[in-house]
């Protein structure tokens, strides 16, 4: 029985050393360096990357376990933020990243997995309920009819507005691809009604003209994002909208939108990408131990100097 504990004393002495932290970090940096040149990612190198670190945590936690009475407080909290950083890291190794492609008014239950390179079902059926695209003001000329004969050419930006008579006339929008500008009509009385240059009439009989889109410059883009839903049979459990840099989450599942694009029949879609990260939680965490930590050492350091500085002073005097 104590030769057994000896065998795992040395065993344990031996993961705590600085020399396996050392062949860690230096098979981690062996290993990662091909990473940065190979287009496709092994799933065994993962796994590898996946090993290094947790036995990088193993090492660290044993050396402070080892040492724990004679490190400092910040050094303390540096080396637990680094162990809760690594496991968070080995944690969202279970997670995993999926992509699809949506076609607006379409739903979809199966995503690709990039890590088992095949399609799995989701648990849920994501839809893409529309696809929302906002512009800079687009420059536009519209011109004006009344009956066959020319009124009046007017040059504008979208949400600007033009007289024309008694009226003043708004350029809501331009639609597209679609090329359809919106304008909605008012008078000193109040709103009047709308109308586009497809022929969309909601105006009263009376109302004397008719517009056409003469030009217009090609538009910025200035926001863009999707609505999506997720659905179980015929039953909508969530909706929410995904923005750039703004994901629609749900229990751990979120939701990016990487592209939005039309087919060769102009039929719009999206392409998402779900991702699972159980980890996260444990990787900020750790970071925000490491903040503190570093924080509390460098306040220590100067409390020191500071001291030193005042004590050399007094034995000059």
């Amino acid at each position: 029985m104590l030769s057994l504990l000896k065998k795992f004393r040395w065993l344990y002495h031996f993961l705590a050393s600085k020399e396996v932290a050392a062949f860690l970090f230096a098979a981690l940096c062996i290993v990662l360096v091909p990473l940065t040149v190979m287009e496709e990612h092994s799933h065994y190198l993962g796994v590898l990357i996946d090993v290094i670190l947790g036995l990088t945590g193993l090492n660290l936690l044993l050396c402070t376990l080892q040492r724990v009475r004679t490190l400092s407080r910040p050094t303390l909290i540096i080396h637990l933020g680094v162990i809760v950083t690594l496991v968070g890291s080995v944690i969202s190794s279970f997670g995993f990243l999926a992509t699809v492609n949506i076609y607006e008014g379409n739903s979809v239950d199966k995503v690709y997995r990039w890590d088992t390179k095949e399609d799995v079902p989701l648990g849920v059926e994501v839809g893409v309920k529309k696809v929302n695209m906002e512009y800079y003001p687009v420059p536009v000329k519209v011109g004006v009819l009344q009956g066959n004969e020319k009124v009046g050419l007017f040059e504008l930006k979208t949400g600007e507005s033009f007289t024309l008579g008694n009226y003043v006339i708004k350029a809501d929008s331009l639609e597209f691809p679609s090329e359809v500008l919106k304008l909605s009509v008012t008078n000193r009385i109040g709103f009047v009604g709308s109308t586009d240059t497809s022929g969309m009439r909601n105006l009263p009989q009376d109302f004397p003209y008719s517009f056409v889109l003469v030009a217009f410059k090609d538009p910025d883009l200035k926001k863009m994002w999707v609505d999506l839903s997720l659905s179980k049979g015929s039953r909508v459990i969530s909706k929410g909208t995904s923005e750039v840099n703004s994901p629609f989450s749900w229990e751990g599942l979120n939701f990016y939108h990487t592209r939005v694009d039309r087919d060769a029949y102009g039929i719009p879609y999206a392409g998402i990408q779900i991702t699972r990260d159980p980890g996260r939680p444990y990787v900020y965490a750790g970071f925000i131990m490491l903040g503190l930590g570093s924080l509390l050492y460098l306040v220590t350091h100067l409390r020191r100097l500071y001291r030193q500085g005042r004590s050399e002073k007094a034995g000059r005097q």
